[in-house]
């Protein structure tokens, strides 16, 4: 169990990126002010298995400073990308992970691509979880988790989710021109079908996509088949998982899938760019909302809290969609497996 109630880790998280979006978009608009070409797109280094653009080192030294301070309170572990090894990095520096009272894992950017070029919001995510040790803690674990928006320089609003678990999700839109705060509601689509609406599998990356595009149209043309010359089904991939989770959140799609390991596997692929535990560790929130999100075959999310692990997911807003679509997905994959 963690040492506090989950909230007062809320707050915690809710504090931290509310200052490290500030601070991206005081870059943003010095870039946008300068007519600078994108220069938050440079590489500033590859570790930790991933490239670390200089729009991500601004938010390290952020969240590193904040980690610095709240270990004064109590030792915990930060988990996230760009950490050498399993990623887990100790705070105070130098302690022993197995002291650690809880374990705090961060994506400070997801969705780096859309967001320094200025183009789409990208989000930032974290997660508490108790501390079960380094190999057995997994995602089902996480007690408290947040979400905040990174809006372009062209946004007014930028939302913030959060929840506990049992506790509830709960939605804030923070008005940035004046600093007003007003909650708003979570409303996962509750049609029963994907008629006229959007849905989504990962393909973001040319690896599998041809193969992820062949098992997509084979899925809708068994859950909904087209009628007429006009489609039934939109797309709109957005690249970013948290992303992806508040688009179902906030009623704007009704499924979405990832499985890029699933196929990289099945066809034998090197594994390229794929979602990590740090990716989806805010699916707490869209669960307590009563989005459904599940493994490759069906099962709670359990993949270990570490940089490096594969997650394959799929997310319905309801369970009456999950019963639509969750049979003939699985036939499929399992037509994929078997080849």
């Amino acid at each position: 169990m963690l040492p506090q109630p989950a909230g007062y880790y809320v707050e915690k998280l809710r504090l931290l990126q509310v200052r490290m979006r500030d601070d991206l978009l005081k870059h943003l608009r010095a870039q946008e002010e300068a007519n600078e070409e994108a220069t938050l797109a440079g590489v500033a280094d590859v570790r930790g298995g991933d490239t670390i653009y200089t729009i991500d080192a601004h938010s390290e030294e952020i969240l590193f400073a904040f980690c610095n301070d709240w270990a004064k309170e109590s030792p915990f572990v930060l988990i996230a990308e760009g950490i050498e090894g399993s990623g887990w990095k100790p705070f105070p520096e130098g302690s022993d992970p197995a002291e650690a009272q809880f374990l705090m894992i961060v994506d400070p950017i997801d969705g780096t691509r859309n967001i320094m070029y200025n183009k789409r919001s990208a989000w930032i995510l974290a997660a508490i979880a108790p501390n079960n040790g380094e190999t057995t803690t997994t995602l089902a674990d996480i007690e408290a988790a947040v979400m905040t928006e990174l809006p372009t320089t062209r946004h007014l609003y930028s939302d913030q989710l959060w929840a506990t678990q049992g506790g509830g999700a709960f939605r804030e839109a923070h008005n940035l021109l004046t600093g007003e705060r007003r909650m708003l509601p979570l409303r996962p689509s509750r049609s029963e079908n994907l008629a006229h609406g959007f849905s989504a599998i990962a393909k973001f990356f040319p690896p599998a996509k041809t193969e992820i595009a062949a098992l997509e149209t084979a899925l809708l043309a068994r859950v909904a088949p087209e009628e007429g010359e006009n489609p039934l089904v939109f797309d709109d991939e957005y690249i970013t998982t948290g992303g992806q989770l508040y688009e179902i959140l906030v009623g704007h799609d009704r499924f979405i899938a990832d499985l890029r390991p699933v196929f990289f596997d099945a066809l034998r692929l090197p594994k390229k760019l794929v979602c990590h535990p740090y990716d989806i560790c805010t699916e707490l929130i869209a669960r307590e909302a009563g989005v459904i999100v599940t493994d490759e075959k069906g099962k709670p999310l359990s993949a270990p809290l570490d940089i490096r692990a594969p997650v394959s997911w799929v997310g319905y807003a309801n369970k009456a969609l999950q019963e639509r679509i969750e049979p003939p997905l699985q036939e499929l994959l399992d037509e994929l497996k078997s080849r």
